[in-house]
């Protein structure tokens, strides 16, 4: 039997086309620009947490990344993905998991969570996040997180959210992180409703 918060998930991408749904972006834009302003070598790895069917992994395999990993408690968002890709599908490594509880194979250069880590509102799931979060990235290497806004909604798709601001992250994850930028933006859902984010672009300290 699937965990609550899996068949929750599941459900959410049964009802609703991957498109209408409230996360979804035609293009990532604010993640790249972030991500741009890394300047990782050629061939860096990255992880995207949440990642379901969001654009981000095949954009950047686009970018020259090379290792991909998406992490999604959903299969049912897992298949769709794997599905609208296709053969490009291969290219990247899809990942069925808790992100409470995944133990990766590898450390990253880029780990990347729109609108994951806001879900947490156990403090205990939350140390754990940060913890694997924290292990997960190589020294030197970047955390760029997305989580509603002071100012943003306090429930999405049924569910209660803790919302941050940019100072409030930077604390969560200090002292192996530090704040290098972070940026408000505005999401307007396929609705139309307009949700306010924090993101954050963090890196981890060289000499950890």
């Amino acid at each position: 039997m699937a965990e609550p918060r899996t068949e929750h998930w599941d459900a959410a991408y049964r009802r609703t086309a991957p498109d209408r749904l409230s996360w979804h972006e035609a293009s990532p834009a604010v993640s790249l620009a972030m991500i741009d302003a890394c300047s990782l070598p050629p061939r860096a790895s990255a992880v995207d947490v949440g990642g379901g069917t969001a654009q981000l992994a095949p954009a950047l395999v686009e970018r020259g990344f090379g290792a991909v990993t998406v992490v999604d408690l959903s299969r049912q968002a897992l298949d769709a993905a794997q599905a609208a890709l296709g053969a490009a599908a291969a290219r990247i490594d899809f990942v069925c998991a808790d992100i409470t509880h995944w133990i990766p194979g590898e450390r990253f250069d880029l780990w990347h969570d729109r609108a994951v880590f806001h879900f947490l509102t156990d403090p205990h799931d939350r140390d754990r996040y940060i913890a694997l979060a924290t292990e997960s990235v190589r020294p030197g290497g970047f955390l760029i997180l997305a989580t509603f806004a002071p100012e943003g909604p306090e429930r999405c798709s049924g569910l209660a959210v803790q919302r941050y601001s940019a100072d409030d992250l930077a604390a969560r994850y200090a002292p192996a992180f530090v704040l290098l930028d972070h940026k408000t933006h505005t999401h307007v859902t396929p609705a139309g409703v307009s949700q306010v984010f924090t993101y954050v672009r963090l890196q981890r300290h060289a000499s950890d």
